[in-house]
């Protein structure tokens, strides 16, 4: 398909109390994290956040469900009750499709080497929450003049400075953290004091852990913390730790060292740093070794936590737009009597495996097909063998790209190869939380630059819609714009239409059949049953639930 290609704080007392409470932090949104320093495959061709669930069951039959899976990269903390994740996207969306509350953001500030990280990482395993965001303020580094890079390799910059710090783009990322947003992080290289090419990705949250010893120096930027926590650490110890790591891990040697911190980490401290200390909610003297002070921070989140607790609300999606007519967006294959064939063949329960892929294949080819007469073509001449000029269509995008959401998703990939040459493809793996009944996003590998490209978004079923929103709402974080992503799925129910079209007015929905009902369970009535279980041959789940096991509400 020629025309198709590319289809081709102030001073106090030297010993201060085990826990000061300066003032009464704000009420604060949300519980879920997501994202580190980690985070982002560096000089890889694609966006990767490969984070799947710890085992579940030690039982086997004799053919289970399976998902796709890539090389995952080690997790933050492993706790002894579970592994906290350090990628991923909580599930706080609403009926409308939109983040139900801000991030709460907890800021930590002390001088250097107090111990800062390792106060936030014991929080958050303290916390026992499976995702978290850990923004470090020493990416924000502004980028060095050839004077100042000079200086810098003779030990005569100041780094401890606010002027050293891109506060401009700090507040810029927090604000979209605390939206939701995914954002492009720096990496700075303290060994060159130069940012790398290669930025990484973190995605929006719930909760954010913000550090640096300039966390409190900026008023726009207080005004974004709903917790600010002071790490004061003795002097003597900040020295030493900073000697340790400027020498191990930063290749400096140790009179350069202690050059930098007479001449400008002591005196940064005692002038821009330790004032601040005032503005904090809360202040833990002795850093990490006071787990006391840990302990009540840890105590004092979880109880906001548990009054600003949010719920995936399936019963507002399933109310939100009863008796409404079908959205304009839609768009149904046309019901002939051969797609209504194949229907009545891939829904009679006593179908065989084999007759199931067979025509579930040729209904995802006419599906495809169908989908794409609504890309954008524009007129194009071509000369023919003949000599002779012909008025055409070409594409009149840039390229396309495929994201199936796992499992059943995967299905529909050899169609959309087969019409669209070249294409490519990216996954989603969502899942259902077990306790929660909520959606959370676990896997996702997308191709760069996608953010030009028309998407097609593929899964086999949609009921509620839940699935297919979080997966829109993850392209819109990779900046696709709304109106170029196509939801491709051969079922869907008629709630699970609305909630994507209300949620998100410009994507295009595509499908073979839309059901009338959804029953109590968010089952598709009459519905299909469990696709992937029936496509893979593998058991279907105790309750006989037509739900995919990764989340395809």
């Amino acid at each position: 398909m020629r025309p198709m290609h590319p289809l081709g704080p102030l001073a106090v007392q030297e010993h201060p109390p085990v826990f000061s409470v300066m003032s009464s932090p704000p009420a604060y949104p949300g519980i879920r994290i997501s994202g580190c320093r980690a985070l982002g495959a560096e000089g890889s061709n694609a966006e990767s956040l490969d984070r799947l669930l710890p085992p579940v069951g030690a039982g086997r039959s004799p053919r289970k469900r399976t998902t796709s899976q890539c090389k995952s990269e080690p997790p933050l903390l492993r706790t002894s009750k579970r592994t906290i994740y350090t990628a991923g996207r909580p599930p706080w969306y609403n009926e409308h499709g939109t983040q139900s509350k801000e991030a709460f953001a907890i800021g930590l500030g002390g001088g250097s080497a107090s111990g800062k990280t390792t106060v936030a990482r014991m929080i958050i395993e303290a916390l026992d929450v499976p995702w978290v965001v850990l923004l470090s303020m020493d990416s924000f580094y502004k980028v060095l003049t050839e004077q100042q890079q000079e200086q810098a390799a003779h030990n005569n910059f100041n780094f401890d400075h606010p002027d050293a710090f891109d506060f401009d783009l700090i507040i810029s990322t927090l604000k979209k953290l605390k939206q939701g947003k995914s954002v492009k992080v720096p990496i700075y290289d303290f060994t060159t004091h130069s940012r790398k090419k290669d930025w990484k990705t973190l995605y929006g949250a719930n909760v954010i852990i913000f550090e640096g010893i300039m966390a409190f120096a900026d008023k726009t930027l207080l005004e974004l913390l709903d917790m600010k926590i002071f790490v004061d650490t003795d002097s003597d110890i900040r020295l030493v730790r900073r000697l340790r790591r400027d020498i191990s891990e930063r290749g400096r040697d140790i009179e350069g060292v202690i050059k930098q911190y007479n001449k400008f980490v002591k005196p940064a401290f005692d002038q821009y740093i330790q004032p601040t200390m005032r503005l904090a909610d809360i202040v833990v003297p002795r850093g990490s070794g006071n787990t006391v002070a840990i302990d009540l921070i840890v105590q004092h989140v979880h109880s906001q936590l548990e009054e600003r607790k949010l719920r995936w609300d399936m019963a507002a999606l399933a109310s939100a737009h009863q008796c409404h007519p079908l959205p304009r967006t839609l768009s149904v294959l046309k019901s002939t009597p051969q797609v209504r064939g194949m229907h009545t063949i891939i829904r009679d329960k006593e179908t065989s495996r084999d007759e199931f892929i067979f025509y579930s294949k040729r209904l995802m080819r006419l599906l495809i097909e169908h989908a794409l007469s609504f890309l954008p073509f524009q007129d194009c001449v071509v000369q023919t063998p003949q000599g002779q000029d012909y008025a055409g269509k070409c594409y009149a995008g840039k390229q396309i790209t495929g994201v199936s959401i796992l499992r059943a998703g995967e299905t529909m990939e050899p169609a959309l190869r087969a019409v669209c040459k070249d294409v490519r493809i990216g996954t989603i793996l969502i899942q259902t939380n077990q306790l929660t009944g909520e959606p959370e996003l676990h896997y996702l590998r997308l191709p760069k630059d996608i953010s030009d490209d028309h998407v097609i978004l593929m899964d086999c079923t949609v009921s509620t819609g839940a699935a297919a929103m979080m997966a829109v709402r993850v392209l819109l974080d990779h900046d696709v714009p709304e109106d170029k992503i196509f939801l491709l799925s051969l079922l869907m129910a008629e709630m699970g239409v609305h909630s994507v079209a209300y949620a998100f007015p410009r994507v295009r929905i595509i499908t073979t059949a839309v059901d009338k009902r959804v029953n109590d369970l968010f089952r598709i009535i009459p519905g299909i049953g469990n696709f992937g279980d029936r496509y893979f041959g593998t058991d279907a789940v105790p309750d006989g639930s037509d739900e995919e096991e990764p989340y395809t509400g």
